[in-house]
């Protein structure tokens, strides 16, 4: 069942290449920096900067609807949420194989590699792919009526 317009959010999420999301929704949960905020209408406006992981939605029809995202910014008003990010996949858009992939080859760089500035690439690398597996696996376990958003 849906919510009445007047008690929904209007949100909008893109990344670099298109518009991934806009729509109404009751609830937002995204991975700021800080650790994960929940957003519901009328909450306090602040602006925030995201760290690689999952974003949650609530939609206006009730369903829930998952993403990843690199990391990026947020906006929030008292109606409104503005995510932004470099790169945004829909969960159905996770390559798990290439995220395992990903994984080890950031393992190994930050094994092998010395350089600071390379060591810090590594480590991004390695927690947005491990954002993704973490998804999927979310996924899994909600498909299995384990878990809940």
């Amino acid at each position: 069942m849906g919510q009445t317009a007047s008690r929904l959010l209007t949100v909008e999420i893109v990344d670099v290449c298109r518009e991934i999301f806009s729509g109404r929704c009751s609830r937002v949960v995204a991975p700021a920096a800080d650790g994960e905020v929940g957003v519901l209408p009328r909450h306090t406006p602040f602006l925030t900067r995201l760290r690689p992981g999952e974003i949650r939605l609530r939609t206006e029809a009730g369903e829930d609807q998952y993403f990843y995202l690199s990391g990026g910014y947020m906006e929030v008003q008292r109606w409104e949420v503005s995510i932004l990010a470099d790169q945004v996949l829909r969960s159905q858009e996770i390559d798990r194989e290439a995220a395992l992939a990903a994984k080890r080859n950031a393992e190994r760089m930050l094994r092998e590699n010395r350089i600071p500035g390379e060591r810090d690439r590594a480590y991004l690398e390695l927690l947005k792919a491990l954002a993704q597996l973490r998804l999927l696996e979310r996924l899994n376990a909600r498909k299995m009526g384990r878990n809940r958003l």
